[in-house]
């Protein structure tokens, strides 16, 4: 992506910040937001969540094909949908931004409107509430999202039960379909999916679906279906057996995708590994009482007692994205 103009450090910080903050918008829940010290947020209980996260140029986007859109959406998607797996609404963001010598301002203000975007379509009961602006040798966004439980309990990892539902929220696959179709060396590929490229640079998890479930466990999809499924059994000390047959659905939107991969590369790609091993769609993993599961969540499978996650009746890897390893 191009961005003319002034680099942030021509404009100065003081100028650059302020151009920039001018594109979030207050809430009700903040009370003090950007310039001082530290954001005051009101709260409707004594209790809060908090998550962090980090995304790093080069590992976690490239600005060939990411623009700062992209990169402002896709940083308050990521935390938002840790903050909505808790059950909790989203409140506030405080974003720490690492930036270049060579960054433009016309990026800053870029990422400043996609931070903005995902909050008004994802969580408008959130705000950007405070920040840092810094120079690195690469980009690097470090978000810090708080939710209000609204005088709930939040929802953890280690709350399901033999004999509940496990269901998913949101897509699968779709992202890990994207970021295959942008690194292919094949430059059409990404062209002719858009939607599946729109999911990896922009995902869109359902947060108010996931808010309101009213699930016993839950947890967003970040990392893959298989290993946060695997993360879950885990928690909660039962085993996953999810069924082939309900994730046909998911598999069968990246059919012509994977044929089209499968024929530039002369080789057979089942689009089931998107499905099961990829990540970064940000939707929602979680288990429900038998018959209590809410609109906008699928079942896929169940829980049972034991230890680990099965496929129909084959153990299934903790297979997917780390994100310390080489």
């Amino acid at each position: 992506m191009k961005y003319e103009g002034k680099t942030v450090l021509e404009v100065g910080e003081r100028s650059a910040l302020a151009q920039t903050v001018a594109h979030f918008k207050p809430v009700a829940s903040t009370i003090i937001g950007s310039g001082d010290d530290s954001a005051v947020i009101g709260l409707s209980s004594n209790r809060f969540v908090v998550t962090t996260d980090s995304m790093v140029e080069g590992r976690d986007f490239r600005l060939d094909f990411s623009s700062g859109f992209d990169v402002g959406y896709k940083a308050a998607a990521t935390n938002l949908s840790d903050v909505a797996a808790m059950g909790a609404q989203p409140v506030a963001l405080v974003v720490a931004l690492l930036i270049t010598r060579d960054t433009k301002l016309s990026w800053l203000e870029d990422f400043a409107k996609g931070l903005q975007s995902a909050l008004d379509e994802l969580a408008p009961s959130a705000a950007v509430v405070g920040g840092d602006l810094a120079l690195a040798d690469q980009i690097v966004v470090a978000v810090t999202a708080h939710g209000d439980l609204l005088n709930q309990k939040p929802i953890l990892r280690s709350g399901a039960r033999p004999g509940e539902v496990l269901a998913v929220a949101g897509t699968l696959g779709k992202a890990a379909a994207g970021l295959s179709l942008l690194l292919h060396e094949d430059k059409s590929l990404a062209a002719s999916y858009p939607e599946l490229v729109q999911v990896q640079l922009r995902p869109r998890p359902p947060i108010a679906t996931a808010v309101s479930a009213g699930a016993s466990a839950m947890l967003d999809i970040s990392d893959s279906l298989a290993l946060d499924a695997n993360r879950l059994a885990s928690a909660s000390n039962v085993s996953l057996r999810i069924n082939s047959s309900d994730l046909q659905g998911y598999v069968a939107v990246l059919e012509q995708a994977a044929q089209s991969v499968s024929a530039r590369d002369g080789k057979n790609l089942d689009p089931i590994s998107w499905v099961l091993f990829g990540g970064e769609d940000h939707g929602f993993l979680a288990s429900f009482p038998k018959g209590s599961v809410p609109a906008g969540f699928k079942a896929i499978g169940s829980v049972e007692a034991g230890s680990g996650v099965h496929l129909d009746s084959e153990p299934l890897a903790a297979k997917g994205w780390d994100s310390v390893s080489s």
